[in-house]
């Protein structure tokens, strides 16, 4: 099915979402995705949704949902749904819709679209041999592919997760920022992890029931998920679901040149709060990084919403150096 037709009824009113993940704190890579993708909604008079999405439950850190919350209070991005105000399509927090994902998967089953897969990372890494895209580990190289779902009651003990079946079309989309974008997911990607084995889900699956009973209609974040696209396609796919529109933006980088990270100092928002840089400070920077400010002067959220097109986003990543903002 052409990637178009998919799109073609999709309601006139955007809907976005701002979806930290409580691993860590944010930090300045965060902020920038999150107002753009404010930015690209707002400016069109649509609607944001809060989600906090927590199924990653080993990583999830106390506290660090509720500091997402203020960071983004504080950068002066709003919501019109969330864990925080409520609204129709809650609740807004993944670890408080399960039976959900659970439902998602049992339907997943009963077509025979997933088998239950033992192999471990190590396995796989030593069984791949096709080369893969960038920021993606080994292809899944179909050990396991022969089982059929039910397969999974004469495992016994063996831990196991379920594995989608993707398929060989060659699919397109364009991207609302990095352009015409074209992968086999069979091929290049390969079947990926959907839930494990007590019927909890997996980030892929659960995102996507999650953008489809939300109504979201456009999902702007950093370029280092631009195959997860193609991966969440093939699931809206299956359950016959209408997609959003994509946006992948460039991620902010240290001096090296690499993903920003601890290596390269404390970029958390909450740290240079205490250090008294302002957020409008902050905004700034990013909007001049953007290409949406001929310098970094400071300025709000809601100021940066006029004449605002993602059309005008610099196409590299931002170098954020701790040097280009001084406390005001």
């Amino acid at each position: 099915m052409a990637e178009n037709s998919l799109l073609s009824s999709k309601p006139t009113t955007p809907v976005g979402r701002l979806a930290p993940s409580p691993t860590g704190a944010q930090h300045v890579g965060n902020a920038r995705t999150y107002l753009l993708a404010w930015l690209s909604i707002r400016s069109r008079g649509g609607r944001i949704i809060l989600r906090i999405e927590d199924i990653d439950s080993p990583r999830v850190r106390v506290g660090a949902a509720e500091q997402a919350v203020d960071d983004l209070r504080w950068l002066g991005l709003d919501w019109d749904e969330g864990p925080d105000i409520g609204g129709p399509n809650g609740p807004y927090v993944q670890t408080e819709r399960v039976e959900l994902y659970r439902v998602a998967l049992a339907r997943l089953r009963c077509d025979e679209r997933v088998y239950p897969c033992t192999c471990t990372r190590s396995d796989i890494e030593s069984a791949a041999s096709a080369p893969h895209i960038e920021h993606e580990g080994p292809i899944y190289p179909g050990t396991c592919a022969g089982r059929a779902a039910a397969d999974a009651a004469s495992l016994g003990d063996r831990a196991f997760a379920w594995r989608l079946r993707t398929t060989e079309v060659p699919r397109e989309y364009t991207d609302l920022v990095a352009g015409t974008q074209r992968v086999n997911v069979k091929q290049q990607l390969g079947d990926f992890v959907v839930g494990k084995m007590d019927g909890s889900p997996a980030y892929q699956l659960a995102v996507v029931c999650d953008d489809h009973a939300m109504g979201i209609t456009e999902v702007l974040r950093g370029d280092d998920l631009l195959p997860s696209a193609f991966r969440q396609i093939e699931l809206f796919e299956v359950f016959g679901w209408i997609p959003p529109t994509f946006a992948h933006v460039p991620l902010v980088v240290g001096p090296d040149c690499r993903r920003l990270a601890k290596r390269h100092g404390d970029t958390r928002l909450a740290t240079l709060r205490k250090e008294g840089v302002s957020a409008d400070a902050l905004l700034g920077l990013l909007a001049h990084s953007c290409g949406l400010r001929p310098t970094q002067a400071a300025v709000s959220a809601k100021d940066l919403l006029t004449g605002f097109s993602l059309g005008q986003l610099n196409p590299s990543p931002f170098v954020f150096d701790s040097r280009l903002l001084s406390p005001k």
